[in-house]
């Protein structure tokens, strides 16, 4: 990884970090959130949910401003949005505005967030995006050990509303900046540059194959988003306190990050496919153990464990398979169009789990999780039998 890659690496880590960090409000405040506004829980949780839908409808919009003038100055505008979106989010008291208010974040995400950073390292990364991109996935695990305890301590002393205007302000004065000195200008001439052929590029993917990797991506973002979301209510619901499960939960991020080690076991050597169908088997495993363990804190231990693990690496695999069947020149239209299915799959995941929840207990949301889990794995391995069928191998 060049000296530029790396730069550009690390102000995205951070405004990453900070991005999703700070969307994670309602796992940590939503019942606070539920009894001021006079809504459900699932409701809150809808918040969520109308960010991924929102995300997701954008998501092929900005295709071509991507392509015209480059992730930075979307990034950017991004940043702003976000601000407001906070804003709005304080100055909610009723259920309407709230959900107007995660509408306009969704729209920031779609600007700043994940598929804008892959997009960005694909910029100034090329055949070296898939390492870089894995790197920043990794990185973006801690937001939710870095986030959750701090929303906690934020909430529990300023309340949920000033919470907010404190994280618009972090857009504005951590973001922005970040995102306009911190990242190299595209040349105007730039948006279309003139490269090699790359011999190694997988020829255009037939229309089933777009769909498989949808579907592969979308069952697994439905479990981490979802988990993501109502981890800390699955975890009260296994018997542990409120502290006991902020502590639980906070260190999945730690777990997720070290989980670039499964990735290394393949030095350096597998694609997308292969670490998803290596990870993917991690969560049924750790769904069982949940189901089996009864609420002990050793079983919850292990589920932290064997989840974080496997959910970790499966954030590099989502975000790289994609590479394994399109080329540079088309990585950022076919990202930005599998963004639209998977946001809105995962926009649907927060309130079905959380609905499970309330209504039928912990051990609805983790079968649904299994069979989620075990259908991924079926649709990576019908991806890897088609990889090998169109001559991609599995090195990167």
């Amino acid at each position: 990884m060049d000296r530029q890659t790396a730069g550009v690496l690390l102000v995205l880590a951070v405004a990453q970090v900070f991005g999703w960090g700070t969307l994670g409000l309602p796992a940590i405040a939503g019942n606070r959130i539920a009894a001021d506004l006079h809504i459900s829980l699932p409701m809150v949780f809808a918040g969520t949910s109308t960010l991924y839908a929102t995300m997701g409808l954008c998501g092929p919009l900005l295709a071509e401003p991507f392509r015209r003038v480059g992730a930075r100055r979307v990034m950017m505008i991004g940043s702003v949005i976000a601000a407001l979106g906070f804003i709005v989010l304080a100055c909610a008291h009723q259920a309407a505005l709230y959900f107007v208010a995660w509408a306009v974040l969704g729209i920031a995400g779609s600007a700043a967030l994940s598929t804008a950073a892959y997009i960005m390292l694909n910029e100034v990364a090329g055949r070296n995006a898939k390492g870089a991109i894995g790197a920043l996935m990794l990185v973006t695990g801690l937001s939710s050990s870095i986030f959750w305890p701090t929303t906690a301590f934020l909430t529990g002393a300023i309340g949920w509303r000033s919470t907010c205007l404190l994280y618009a302000a972090a857009m504005v004065l951590v973001c922005l900046p970040l995102y306009s000195f911190g990242l190299p200008r595209r040349l105007a001439n730039a948006a279309e540059p003139a490269l090699p052929p790359d011999r190694s590029a997988a020829p255009p993917p037939a229309r089933s194959t777009f769909f498989l990797v949808v579907a592969a991506i979308a069952l697994n973002a439905f479990v981490s988003f979802g988990f993501s979301a109502v981890l800390v209510e699955l975890l009260k619901a296994q018997g542990l306190s409120a502290p006991e499960a902020v502590a639980f939960g906070s260190t999945l991020g730690i777990v997720q990050v070290s989980a670039r080690a499964i990735d290394f076991l393949g030095g350096g050597r597998w694609d997308g496919i292969t670490t998803g169908l290596v990870a993917g088997t991690l969560l049924p495993v750790a769904m069982l153990i949940l189901i089996v363990g009864h609420g002990s804190h050793l079983a919850i231990a292990a589920f932290i464990l064997i989840y974080g693990l496997g959910s970790g690496a499966l954030a590099v695999a989502r975000a790289t398979i994609p590479l394994v069947f399109y080329d540079k020149s088309a990585f950022a239209k076919a990202t930005s169009h599998i963004a639209l299915p998977l946001n809105l799959i995962s926009a649907v995941a927060p309130p079905v789990l959380a609905g499970l929840l309330t209504r039928f207990g912990s051990n609805a949301v983790l079968e649904l999780a299994l069979t989620c889990s075990i259908g991924a794995l079926v649709m990576l391995a019908i991806l890897g039998r088609r990889r090998r069928v169109v001559g991609i191998g599995a090195t990167s």
